[in-house]
């Protein structure tokens, strides 16, 4: 069992959301799957915990027994309507599950495999994760590693396997620990937390950005060798700042990574994955033209299959389990309503799985 998330304790235990039962035609089949639903109404989307008919499930090649999902950035803001993430509702929100294979037609799968699924349009324009079964297409699973549980890559999740991908952007850039430190923003959170031990379990220095200072323990616990503040990114861009790293790994956008970008040395590389403080890139193009720093964007989303392979077979081998028991706190499929929140006030730290399988 993991730690308990600061913030989260109190929402687990507050009285589960009611459950929607006989609204529509979408609660209560015959069969039966409980989830989280999201249906639009006139003032926002509204989400409600309930007994799902399971004829409704998108069709698919593949039907997966889910044993855990998580809750991520992405989630919450889908979950409190705070964004328009929703492309179809009613809409099962979770990006991202692990689980096991009950019915296959695809050939790469039966039942029984262990699988994983990270993206392509889950919670977002298919049903997703947050819910007892799912039906996908095949060819969007990636096999559970050798070596790791269902509960582990549910753990690592979208979150990790965007780090691992924001990794391996800087190695085929040429970046090695002897090149300098690279700093990552959004430290404390998901894709933060695990880019910053994967860099340090590979010898790098890492520069860890939070704006919670209570948070620099457990950071440099995850192998940070020092953590800033967040203000030192978030103030005004000069087109070139002071050369202070070799590359980085940006989940917020706007300043932090104009700032960022700024920063970096000559050559060097930022992979960029996220857009927590904004959308807007308010630099310029000196460090593209004076100092060849390049910008890499990371989709985790439609990443292809070579390369979701490859980021979670380095997942397995570089991740270590206690380093990522760490990062872990569960909030079970009752209480992932009110948790939602918590993402948007900045008050989670590193993963929150959701188990669903008993």
């Amino acid at each position: 069992m993991g730690k308990a998330v600061p913030g989260l304790r109190t929402a687990f235990s507050r009285k589960p959301a009611p459950e929607r039962r006989n609204l529509n035609a979408t609660w209560c089949g015959e069969a039966n799957v409980k989830a989280i639903l999201i249906e639009k109404t006139a003032d926002r989307p509204i989400a409600s915990l309930g007994d799902v008919d399971e004829s409704l499930l998108p069709e698919g090649d593949v039907l997966v027994d889910i044993a855990c999902s998580t809750l991520n950035y992405k989630d919450a803001l889908a979950i409190t309507g705070k964004a328009p993430v929703i492309r179809n509702f009613p809409m099962v929100p979770g990006i991202d599950f692990a689980g096991t294979v009950a019915q296959s037609s695809n050939p790469r799968f039966r039942p029984g495999d262990r699988v994983i699924l990270n993206g392509w349009g889950l919670g977002e324009t298919r049903w997703g994760g947050l819910a007892e079964r799912a039906r996908v297409e095949g060819d969007w699973l990636v096999s559970l590693p050798e070596g790791m549980d269902l509960r582990q890559a549910a753990a690592i999740g979208t979150a990790g396997y965007t780090a691992m991908l924001c990794v391996l952007a800087l190695e085929r850039h040429g970046i090695t620990p002897d090149k300098g430190e690279i700093v990552v923003s959004g430290a404390a959170g998901g894709v933060g937390s695990v880019a910053v031990a994967l860099l340090a379990a590979r010898g790098f220095s890492v520069v860890a950005v939070t704006g919670r200072a209570s948070e620099a323990d457990y950071l440099r616990a995850l192998g940070a060798s020092s953590v800033i503040d967040r203000e030192v990114l978030t103030g005004k861009v000069r087109p070139l700042g002071r050369e202070c790293w070799a590359a980085g790994i940006d989940v917020a956008g706007s300043h932090v990574l104009a700032n960022m970008l700024s920063m970096t040395r000559y050559r060097g590389i930022v992979a960029t994955c996220g857009l927590a403080a904004g959308m807007d890139l308010p630099g310029s193009v000196a460090p593209f033209i004076l100092r060849g720093v390049t910008l890499a964007g990371i989709d985790s989303v439609m990443c292809p299959l070579p390369d979701r392979l490859e980021a979670w077979s380095r997942l397995a081998s570089d991740l270590a389990p206690e380093t990522l028991e760490a990062m872990i706190a569960t909030c079970p499929l009752s209480g992932v309503i009110e948790t939602a929140p918590l993402f948007l006030s900045g008050a989670v730290r590193g993963r929150i799985v959701v188990p669903i399988a008993p």
